[in-house]
């Protein structure tokens, strides 16, 4: 049987698991025990199937990964007990607004108007345009490099290594116990790092050709082409996570993957437990009897499911 697709991310003292028709947030309450909130999806490319087409689909994807991420957060900080962090709808359109105002100025605006140093020496646009890439990576790098650094952080990315194991152990049809998801690797091909470096090295190749206009063109000029960029980007994260047996594959996603070992860290067991949670509560039940997914005994489930959703077998229960 052919596996489904699925992949999350990390949230606080959580995992955000994302399958065909349901996103689940399992968090590890203060008490232990692991609350797990499950809700369907609902994609606007159901309502307007064109936009499940190639390049079409990984701009929706990104956008709704965006507003599924942050309102994962917000749900895993008050489970987690961290009431301050709770934003309603009107925090996280702000915090989007925010947040992409920033990554143009940092990762747009600040290197295409760097380059007016360098055209002391050079005025040929493909020489300034390459340069613009390399400065812009290098500030991504730099950044990535920094928050791993800081302690919150580092508990976070502990989860994200914990999803993506626990999707591999899925993937590679082995029953979801913490002693099967141990053993496998936490750099994943699908993982959004990979996305974030493609992304990147795509953005080099198609703004040196652009030419050299004013700032303000360059800087408007790389904002209505990120839409393409994303959209490359996302196939090719397809592919090769369909693909990535084939060593000039492997090879082809190599820097995306040792970026992860920045964003990903080796979990602990109970971090497993949370991450098994999240995939359990996203599979349809025959996945499950397929997999014959485990829990622990010992490990207590508060499972909350809105009425309209359609769970696999979410209830109160020990798992």
């Amino acid at each position: 049987m052919a596996k489904l697709s699925i992949g999350g991310q990390a949230v606080i003292e959580g995992v955000m698991m994302r399958g065909p028709k349901d996103v689940a947030v399992a968090v590890r309450k203060a008490d232990g025990t692991i609350d797990v909130d499950v809700k369907p999806i609902n994609s606007i490319s159901d309502r307007y199937p064109i936009l499940k087409k190639p390049l079409l689909r990984g701009v929706v994807a990104l956008v709704e990964s965006l507003v599924m991420g942050l309102k994962a957060l917000s749900y895993s900080a008050q489970v987690s007990g961290d009431e301050d962090e709770q934003m309603d709808t009107k925090d996280m359109v702000l915090t989007m607004l925010v947040s992409v105002a920033l990554a143009v100025g940092l990762f747009i605006a600040i290197p295409t108007w760097s380059m007016r140093f360098l055209q002391r020496w050079t005025s040929s646009s493909l020489t300034l345009n390459l340069a613009e890439g390399l400065l812009r990576m290098g500030i991504f790098l730099v950044y990535i490099a920094a928050i791993s650094s800081m302690e919150d952080i580092q508990r976070v990315f502990k989860y994200h290594g914990a999803e993506h194991k626990t999707i591999f152990t899925y993937e590679a049809g082995l029953p979801l116990t913490v002693e099967n998801v141990r053993t496998f690797p936490r750099l994943h091909p699908r993982c959004g790092t990979n996305f974030l470096m493609i992304v990147m090295l795509i953005s080099i190749f198609i703004f040196a050709f652009l030419g050299w206009p004013g700032l303000v063109e360059r800087i408007l000029s790389r904002i209505l082409l990120m839409p393409v960029v994303a959209g490359i980007s996302y196939e090719m994260i397809r592919f090769a996570g369909k693909n990535n047996e084939k060593p000039w594959v492997h090879r082809m996603i190599m820097p995306g993957l040792l970026l992860q070992k920045l964003t990903t860290r080796e979990p602990d067991d109970e971090m497993i437990e949370v991450a098994i949670a999240s995939v359990k509560a996203v599979l349809p039940e025959e996945e499950l009897q397929a997999v014959e997914l485990k829990m622990p005994d010992a490990v207590a489930l508060k499972v909350t499911v809105p009425a309209e959703a359609v769970p696999v077998s979410c209830e109160e229960k020990t798992c």
